[in-house]
């Protein structure tokens, strides 16, 4: 017979400070308490993170935002601590503690692989942490999953579509405009 366990965020964070991961040679990150392990990233993942990462320093007032990719949320109610690819977080030190959902603005995520994931398992989480706003960039489809307003029952109140062509801006910088033509490299016709 199999058993598995359920770590908390605190049991989990222990284990990161106490180096228990260290001799893994993959990333994982925790999701309501289990460990799941990350695909190692492609060029265009990577290349997708560069862009927004780039798009999000320029875009931004950095007296209020401050600009995070591949490191951790903490997420405590479900025991979770996902690492989004970029996220936008209240400007401030986080020396003592990981960003919460909380301090959190915007998390993008990058879905080469892992649209599914992205969009079942990881949007109930971040909606229920109060993380007002969520991209998934579909990198196989050329468009963006937008989902705004979080509720309580770990939905998304606001849940659109927007592709190439149309426009799209975060609620926490809304003069930021992303070029969606230019993200997702295709030519307008």
């Amino acid at each position: 017979m199999s058993t598995s366990f359920h770590l908390s965020l605190h049991e989990y964070n222990r284990m990161v400070v106490r180096g228990a991961f260290d001799v893994l040679n993959r990333k994982i990150e925790l999701i309501r308490g289990k460990l799941v392990e990350m695909n190692p990233a492609g060029p265009v993942h990577d290349d997708y993170i560069d862009y927004l990462m780039e798009w999000s320093f320029r875009s931004t007032d950095r007296n209020r935002i401050r600009i995070r990719g591949q490191t951790g949320i903490n997420i405590a109610a479900s025991d979770s601590r996902p690492e989004p690819d970029v996220f936008w977080v209240v400007a401030k030190r986080y020396l003592d503690s990981h960003p919460t959902g909380k301090d959190t603005w915007l998390v993008i995520e990058v879905a080469d692989s892992s649209l599914e994931s992205d969009l079942t398992v990881k949007t109930p989480v971040y909606a229920e942490a109060g993380i007002q706003e969520y991209w998934v960039i579909d990198v196989r489809n050329r468009c963006i999953h937008v989902m705004r307003e979080p509720n309580c029952d770990g939905s998304y109140h606001s849940q659109r579509i927007v592709r190439p062509g149309e426009t799209l801006s975060p609620m926490a910088q809304e003069n930021a405009c992303l070029d969606l033509v230019d993200l997702f490299g295709v030519d307008q016709q």
